[in-house]
């Protein structure tokens, strides 16, 4: 008896990701998921320098002044509640001192750039087609900062809108890195706040704009990580307790998932290396001065020496 729907997924054929990949994670907050995962697995990976990203007009606002350094003045601050706040970066980079968000805005601006440059793979994952716009200085914003609702209004994006808004981000960011993969995915997160019908026609938006722009040829794919959810896992088990968010049962069978497709078989076995050594850095002994605990810990610090060899740029610290 199957009691589970399968998504036939086969190992993606070229422009895998191995230990030198360098890779962008950029979008909502599965993308942050996702990007924990490559941390812990010790690949070469950045997520969301600007902060979390739900829609592809905050991404490709971020993209542009990046690739042109377009840095940040004085004036595009805001000030409310004892924050000094941007509109186009998410509250975690918010700082009491404006000149300070201010660095900090462009200094990443600077690390985004570079970044772009040298990454082979570019993880998009969209959240959300409903965005804000700041009525006074009519700008689609990342992040509304908790400022007055009558400052803003409320859109929903079109899919020719949100299609022409990731072929200007792809574009962009190939003006200066030719030969850089695309995966996209659309997060299976729910955005209830915005209602539930609301949210359905707000995903399928993402979902039409991106097949209309994903091109395998031009080395641009999909990863279907919203349809294993709401296929493969259509259960609230696999979901946290606000039943919205995927749970880490349910982020680690994505995981599995995305690994198999993305991730050559050099890496798989890496990946294992590492995740051995991880689970035994965690352990706890119960006598650790004991002899055969130094002797594991002697073990284990060659372990780690010779991964780092292979590959300079895995630590564990």
């Amino acid at each position: 008896m199957n009691l589970q729907t399968n998504i036939p997924l086969k190992p993606q054929q070229h422009n895998q990701i191995d230990y030198n990949s360098k890779m962008m994670l950029l979008g909502s907050c599965f993308s942050e998921n996702i990007g924990e995962k490559f941390d812990y697995f010790k690949f070469q990976s950045i997520v969301n320098p600007f902060g979390i990203l739900f829609h592809p007009i905050a991404i490709e606002t971020l993209i542009t002044r990046a690739i042109n350094k377009d840095y940040y003045s004085e004036n595009e601050l805001i000030s409310h509640n004892e924050q000094w706040s941007c509109l186009d970066a998410h509250s975690r980079l918010n700082s009491i001192s404006k000149g300070e968000l201010l660095i900090t805005l462009n200094k990443t601006l600077d690390e985004t750039n570079q970044q772009l440059n040298e990454s082979t793979h570019i993880v998009i994952t969209l959240g959300t087609s409903w965005v804000y716009r700041h009525i006074a200085t009519d700008k689609i914003v990342v992040n509304c900062h908790k400022l007055p609702q009558k400052q803003f209004l409320k859109e929903l994006l079109s899919v020719e809108q949100i299609s022409e808004s990731l072929e200007a981000i792809v574009s962009l960011i190939k003006s200066i890195n030719p030969k850089v993969n695309f995966i996209f995915t659309v997060s299976p997160v729910r955005h209830i706040k915005d209602g539930f019908v609301e949210n359905t026609r707000s995903k399928s938006h993402l979902i039409a704009a991106i097949h209309q722009t994903v091109e395998p040829r031009t080395q641009q794919y999909y990863f279907p990580s919203y349809e294993i959810v709401m296929d493969e896992l259509r259960d609230y088990r696999f979901y946290n307790e606000d039943m919205l968010h995927p749970n880490k049962l349910a982020i680690d069978y994505i995981w599995e998932k995305f690994k198999n497709v993305w991730l050559s078989e050099d890496a798989l076995k890496t990946a294992e290396q590492v995740a051995a050594i991880q689970a035994k850095r965690a352990h706890r002994p119960f006598n650790p001065n004991s002899e055969a605990h130094q002797q594991f810990l002697r073990k284990l610090q060659t372990e780690m020496e010779t991964l780092n060899r292979q590959y300079p740029h895995i630590k564990f610290n």
